[in-house]
């Protein structure tokens, strides 16, 4: 298996005041895409939402769960990605089968044109007994990388910058036939100086400001700056090529200013339902949901992440 693949690798770079996570996603996302056969555009955008929420999720320094979900009118309607410390995700969408075949036939099936207009919801879940954090961005068109971005200067208030790519690889099989497998991968960015003030940016637009209104322009820190055009130069296929890997794209973007790689964290697919839980969540339904759900004696549910069938006798 190639270096970083299914891990999470931290980096920094002190020339530049920057640090970061890199990731490039295997089988863990094959296995969470592949289950469901979703349509390639959907496919596609859960695996970018994927990426993004290992990357933020995957930064937390406490056991717990980090979930990005996004609700839209667009022909993807809903998005959920759960990371759970120190390395499992899990991930589903529902979308309108019609919608989405009508989006690609119109050539309007990328990322930002399935989600439509929305919210983007990034909660932290530090458990029972831990007040529960959340951050609220709007979905308006934009692609998740440039969500992102907002919502971190939004929240945070740290220059930040993301990339993102989903494809297919393709591999022949010993009988002569072609497999493919999903792939993903991303960079975040992010930058830290000593001095706060150089974390210096420019206003949020300011929407219908009345006409003549002055726009809060600020230039970028030189290091920053570099940053940023530095992952500017980052192609689509180096982020999802096995054969580069983030260990080697790292090289590339930063070498000549030193850059410190430290261990990677893996990552996989592994969903937290149990018959257990399904079981206490039936337990909480009142009489007449529970007719409702009743079937021949049975009632049965099937988990929306993994797609793992439960079957209860409405007897016990």
């Amino acid at each position: 298996m190639p270096v970083g693949l299914d891990a999470v690798v931290p980096f920094q770079v002190d020339a530049l005041d920057a640090r970061g996570r890199a990731v490039l996603l295997g089988d863990a996302l094959d296995a969470i895409l592949s289950r469901h056969a979703y349509p390639e555009p959907v496919a596609r955008l859960l695996g970018e939402m994927a990426v993004l929420t290992v990357l933020l999720g995957s930064s937390l320094k406490f056991e717990g769960k980090f979930i990005v979900q996004a609700q839209t009118d667009g022909p993807v309607s809903l998005l959920v990605v759960d990371f759970v410390t120190p390395g499992a995700v899990r991930g589903y969408a529902r979308f309108d089968a019609e919608e989405v075949a009508a989006a690609e036939a119109a050539g309007q099936a990328l990322p930002e044109d399935l989600l439509g207009h929305g919210t983007l919801a990034l909660t932290v879940d530090q458990g029972a007994h831990m007040q529960r954090y959340q951050g609220i961005v709007e979905l308006d068109g934009a692609s998740l990388e440039e969500i992102a971005r907002n919502y971190f200067r939004q929240s945070e208030q740290i220059p930040t910058e993301v990339r993102l790519a989903v494809g297919r690889l393709s591999t022949r099989a010993a009988d002569g036939s072609v497999e493919q497998s999903w792939r993903a991968g991303g960079i975040v960015a992010q930058f830290l100086p000593e001095a706060p003030e150089r974390m210096r940016h420019a206003d949020l637009h300011p929407g219908d400001a009345p006409e003549g209104a002055e726009i809060h322009a600020l230039e970028d820190d030189d290091a920053w700056a570099e940053v940023k055009a530095l992952l500017a130069t980052i192609d689509d296929d180096e982020l999802i090529d096995e054969g580069v890997g983030v260990h080697r794209l790292l090289f590339r973007l930063f070498h000549e200013r030193g850059v410190r790689v430290y261990d990677p964290q893996a990552i996989g697919e592994r969903c937290t339902c149990s018959r257990e839980k399904v079981a206490a969540v039936l337990e909480s339904l009142s009489d007449a949901d529970k007719a409702e759900a009743e079937t021949d004696g049975t009632i049965t549910i099937t988990c929306e992440f993994c797609s793992t069938v439960y079957t209860f006798r409405t007897e016990d």
